[in-house]
């Protein structure tokens, strides 16, 4: 039987299907499994084994649509479900599963208030997707898979006092108001105990930079330096991550690291936190705060100007039992 996995982006978001892909791999005998995705996020399951071909686009399925119509699907399995999707299903026209996107039910907590949404992982919603084929999940979590071209060897690629243990504090988010505020950044940096690689993207290099600067001895800017498998290798051999809701906690779950998650403006009841990591993580969240959640993605700036979802935030909570 042949399978077409859809999911588009992001890095988190794919990182979360990869339990599908395996247990279908692993359950359907003589499964053959497709994956289309953006060709930037490509990266992120390039080396999955329990991918037999992955497909990739740039700005549109047309780009492919003719290759994928040679492939005739037995089943088309939608985990992203937008009006792309759509499209690309009506043209296959095989039998398909949609991934269920809870949109009421995350307006009614943002705008209202009212908390309609289902105790359940995004992981166990996807497995609802295709509970009518026979494929459950099997427990173990996330998969990632790091090429060997960008496995970091930590003797050669660190100095001595990172040797023998470090943490990885993530800066930024694919929002403002998901991103740990700087000063909250140098006060994880002030109170920890462990030295600290810093990981993020391009954009988050001059921000990351500042709190390198104050904690010399302490950290390592590794934000623009590392492409992201070469920061997934970082975060596989990390004591623990430090993070708020962005891809690279999803990563670290993969690897079931211990991770503290810091959570603004949305909230984990969306279904999104870190799935089965190690057995210390914690969340940090401002609970009963009025504004919060203020949107089911996040903003580009707080819309109150307070931003207390992140700023009240207690970070000596950290290191606490």
């Amino acid at each position: 039987m042949k399978f077409l996995i859809i999911r588009f982006s992001s890095i988190g978001d794919i990182v979360l299907t990869t339990p599908v892909i395996r247990c279908i791999k692993q359950q359907i005998q003589g499964a053959e499994v497709h994956y289309i995705t953006k060709q930037k996020f490509s990266s992120v399951i390039f080396s999955n084994p329990y991918i037999d071909k992955l497909y990739t686009i740039n700005h549109s399925t047309s780009e492919i649509i003719d290759q994928l119509k040679k492939e005739n699907y037995d089943y088309v399995i939608d985990l992203h479900h937008n009006a792309r999707t759509l499209k690309l299903k009506l043209a296959l026209g095989k039998k398909s599963f949609s991934f269920r996107k809870l949109n009421w039910q995350k307006m009614l907590m943002v705008c209202f208030k009212i908390n309609k949404l289902p105790k359940l992982h995004i992981v166990d919603r996807y497995f609802e997707t295709i509970n009518s084929i026979g494929v459950t999940n099997d427990g173990k979590g996330l998969d990632y898979f790091i090429p060997e071209k960008d496995s970091i060897n930590i003797t050669s690629f660190l100095p001595t006092q990172f040797q023998s243990g470090y943490e990885v504090l993530v800066v930024g988010g694919s929002y403002y108001t998901k991103q740990i505020p700087l000063n909250k950044l140098k006060e994880i940096c002030a109170q920890s105990l462990k030295p600290l690689i810093l990981l993020g993207g391009k954009e988050d290099a001059p921000i990351a930079e500042e709190v390198h600067l104050a904690f010399k001895d302490k950290t390592i800017n590794g934000c623009g330096n590392l492409n992201l498998n070469q920061s997934a290798s970082i975060i596989e051999q990390a004591d623990r991550v430090i993070t708020s809701d962005t891809g690279l906690m999803h990563i670290a779950a993969a690897f079931k690291k211990d991770i503290i998650s810091v959570w603004g403006n949305t909230i984990p009841e969306f279904g999104m936190s870190a799935y089965l990591p190690g057995k210390n993580s914690k969340i940090l969240e401002v609970k009963n705060l009025a504004c919060r959640p203020c949107s089911k993605l996040g903003h580009h700036s707080c819309p109150k100007k307070h931003f207390r979802c992140m700023n009240d935030i207690d970070v000596s909570e950290i290191n606490l039992d």
